[in-house]
């Protein structure tokens, strides 16, 4: 396995821990379909979040959710649908949200939450 295929499963570990922390109910990681994949999907309230985690080591080449391209937002999009569909859920409330991490694999240099801005 790729050190970056490690690194972005911690990152994916550490926003699960994060959004439990912060009372989200997790229903969901990295659920597959022909579309592509959504790395967690969550519950707060009555509201389902797809979020979408990018982890980096430094910022060097830019902070992580610079990495969220129009492209990639469309797909998530979809995604997010299909999960509705496939899942039966019916929420009028459903958003995007983008955790944004720089870490080493072990300890964490900053966690960015972004909360709905995507839509």
């Amino acid at each position: 396995m790729a050190l970056k295929d490690e690194l972005g499963r911690w990152g994916e570990n550490v926003a699960g821990d994060f959004l439990i922390a912060n009372g989200y109910d997790v229903l969901d990681r990295g659920w597959r379909c022909p579309l592509g994949e959504i790395d967690i999907v969550a519950r707060i309230d009555r509201t389902v979040s797809f979020v979408e985690v990018k982890t980096r080591r430094s910022v060097r080449y830019g902070h992580p959710l610079e990495a969220i391209t129009p492209t990639k937002l469309a797909r998530l999009r979809n995604l997010a649908g299909e999960w509705c569909r496939v899942h039966r859920v019916h929420s009028r409330s459903v958003r995007i949200d983008a955790i944004g991490i720089v870490g080493n694999g072990t300890a964490v240099d900053s966690l960015d939450h972004r909360i709905g801005v995507f839509e």
